[in-house]
């Protein structure tokens, strides 16, 4: 409709350390040991999301890829149309 303010972006929230392995024993214990050397804390990971919701600088910026609350130039895989399709494709065969 006229008026109405969408934009659509594509983000990596990088890695990030959560407890999704929590019942893994061992692999847990060395993913939380490494991981918080290594991996983002929940907050660093919703950083971009937050940024593109909320931040002037990125009102009314629309189909563009970003990371770390920055905007990343997309690499020639995700910038090909007939894989795009052939994903689109087989992710209908998986869920229909």
């Amino acid at each position: 409709e006229e008026g109405v303010n969408i934009t659509a972006n594509s983000l990596h929230p990088g890695s990030i350390l959560t407890n999704l392995l929590r019942n893994r024993g061992i692999i847990y214990a060395i993913e939380r040991t490494l991981g918080k050397l290594l991996l983002k804390n929940i907050q660093q990971g919703a950083a971009t999301q937050c940024y593109l919701a909320l931040h002037p600088d990125a009102k009314g910026v629309s189909g563009k890829y970003w990371c770390d609350s920055n905007l990343y130039e997309p690499s020639d895989k995700a910038k090909d149309a007939e894989l795009g399709k052939k994903l689109w494709d087989y992710t209908l065969d998986l869920v229909a």
